[in-house]
């Protein structure tokens, strides 16, 4: 099965991305054969639109599932209609990522994980529009998968006590990061 990972880097011991639209690139890994191609994220630097860009981009390469930190409503929407499921990764790295999605240890989201628009700031600073007309790509009609079997409550808290304990890692790592840059390190 030809699966993604974001990345922050090329190859299967690149660091993965905790972000989906606007991660620096995607490697694309065959399940079987641990084959990898990695590609840089043509939406990455989008003015707008970054997260159903890349989306889109990677139902284009072929991908039947993804595996990212975070992902918007948009380019979760934009899988669902493709009926590429989509999971919450892991830190470490694209093999580690792979590794923990052939045993199946991620778990699929049930819907976005970020907020709308969560990876802007990195445009320009002139906010959302300012008069100028952005090229907007249509995302194309799927039919979407039936939904979801409805999660007894005792799964549903699980899974959501296993979201929060990776956001918790995932904050203390930036909160390090940002301590160590403030000393210099």
């Amino acid at each position: 099965m030809r699966i993604v990972v974001t990345a922050n880097g090329a190859g299967l011991d690149a660091p993965a991305s905790p972000v989906f639209g606007r991660c620096p690139s995607y490697t694309f890994v065959d399940t079987d054969t641990f084959e990898a191609e990695t590609v840089d994220n043509p939406a990455m630097n989008a003015a707008g639109g970054a997260g159903i860009q890349a989306a889109q981009f990677v139902v284009e390469q072929g991908a039947r599932a993804v595996v990212t930190g975070n992902m918007g409503p948009n380019a979760y929407n934009v899988f669902r209609s493709a009926g590429v499921p989509v999971f919450l990764g892991r830190e470490g790295t694209v093999r580690e990522c792979v590794d923990a999605f052939r045993s199946g240890e991620l778990h699929e989201t049930g819907g976005a994980t970020g907020p709308a628009h969560a990876g802007m700031g990195r445009g320009t600073g002139r906010g959302m529009g300012m008069g100028r007309r952005t090229q907007q790509t249509a995302v194309p009609f799927r039919p979407a998968r039936p939904p979801a079997p409805a999660k007894d409550r005792e799964e549903e808290i699980a899974e959501l006590r296993a979201m929060a304990g990776d956001l918790r890692s995932q904050l203390t790592q930036v909160i390090e990061r940002i301590d160590q840059l403030e000393q210099g390190r």
